[in-house]
């Protein structure tokens, strides 16, 4: 097997993890085509999102503490054995309501990769070298996303919707062995945690309590949510509205994860000489901009592919600064439960974000306008909650004066 701390190691968390943003990414050219299928309207498909968004945050709650008792590897591969069967549920439903079930239950099993994932890297590295791993482990998960729209669209064309799920639940299947055979178990014996309710409850309540954490929880909620907007209501604003072919949709997608890269890539040339907090800020600042305009731009009357994909790309660039220093902030006060606060830190995450898709899926008025509505007040949101909890309750070692002056 690998060492914990080997390249290799970072690329394989990286690879599945990935598979929660592929379940989403992959299928988003087909949502038109599914709404078709079922004869349904769009806020009955996108419930496909929002409640695989739910069903991915209840998941953590469970996924989190298990893995506290019996460690991280168990606990993913049956998550993934999990996500494949219901990934052939999907595939042979015959209707929008077994699809939303069957969905339901992909999430359960694929929440254990993004909630292990971070356990894994808290466990084995200090917390600020946490923030650029889970940089570089982010940029790494992107190049997923970047293809997944393309290879989406060319097999809704070519395949049929359905060939997507049978993809997915290969490759849970192909990640399942890797993390078997490729990857050490990265908790320590002496970290593992009862498995009783009682200390359950103990461990969410000292979590939950924690106002360091909350407030990097919920400004990485919040901007989050910003980004699940764009992925509630893109396919249908591109698709539908600005009739971009499905097979070109993962074109203009690339462009949105070239943002995202971008993001994160600075945030690792950044932290030599920056702090967390002042990496964290520059990209809240460039994530309310870019929504702003996007907003502008359609109240404008702008209606274009280009008015929506700039300012998003531009918008993710800031998200991909924030979100790493966020996940690592929120990490850093609990080495011996990594994965309890990694599971809670997810279910906050994902419960935020699947309000937002319901809201733009709800309010969907046909044009880019509700989307950009939405983007723009989660980044907003995001940075007042920086305001009024993280600059004020900063994790220990994640202060600016602490490392003021260091190269």
């Amino acid at each position: 097997m690998l060492a914990l701390t080997s390249i290799w190691t970072t690329i394989l968390l990286a690879a599945a993890v990935a598979l929660g943003p592929l379940a989403t990414d992959m299928y988003l050219p087909a949502l038109p085509q599914i709404g078709s299928d079922f004869g349904t309207g769009t806020s009955q498909v996108q419930l496909t999102l929002s409640l695989y968004m739910v069903g991915f945050a209840i998941a953590q709650l469970v996924c989190g503490p298990l893995a506290d008792r019996f460690g991280r590897k168990p606990v993913m591969i049956g998550g993934f054995v999990l996500f494949a069967i219901a990934s052939i549920g999907c595939a042979l439903a015959s209707n929008i309501e077994t699809l939303i079930l069957c969905r339901f239950l992909q999430a359960l099993g694929g929440s254990a990769g993004p909630v292990l994932g971070r356990a894994a890297i808290r466990d084995i590295y200090t917390p600020r070298e946490a923030a650029k791993i889970m940089a570089l482990l982010a940029s790494i998960m992107a190049l997923a996303p970047a293809v997944a729209p393309t290879l989406g669209g060319l097999m809704v064309a070519g395949l049929g919707w359905h060939s997507i799920f049978l993809v997915l639940g290969a490759y849970a299947l192909i990640m399942a062995l890797v993390v078997t055979f490729g990857i050490p178990e990265p908790m320590r014996p002496e970290y593992r945690q009862p498995l009783q309710l009682g200390s359950l409850l103990r461990n969410y309540r000292a979590i939950g309590t924690d106002i360091s954490f909350l407030g990097y929880t919920l400004t990485n909620a919040l901007i989050f949510s910003g980004l699940f907007a764009f992925l509630s209501g893109s396919s249908f604003v591109l698709i539908d509205f600005l009739e971009v072919p499905p097979q070109q949709f993962g074109l203009y997608f690339a462009g949105i994860v070239v943002g995202y890269v971008t993001g994160n890539l600075s945030a690792i040339r950044l932290g030599s000489r920056l702090t967390p907090d002042q990496i964290l800020v520059r990209g809240l600042i460039i994530a309310v901009a870019a929504g702003s305009l996007m907003v502008a731009l359609a109240l404008a009357g702008v209606f274009s592919v280009w008015a929506v994909i700039l300012p998003q790309a531009l918008f993710m660039a800031g998200t991909g600064m924030v979100m790493p220093q966020t996940m690592a902030g929120a990490m850093a006060n609990f080495p011996r439960m990594a994965g309890s606060a990694s599971a809670l830190f997810g279910f906050a995450q994902m419960a935020v974000a699947a309000g937002a898709g319901m809201l733009v899926g709800h309010l969907h008025d046909g044009t880019s306008l509700v989307m950009a509505t939405v983007i723009a007040i989660c980044a907003i949101c995001s940075l007042a909650s920086y305001r009024l909890l993280v600059q004020r309750y900063p994790a220990p070692g994640f202060e600016p004066q602490v490392v003021s002056g260091q190269s």
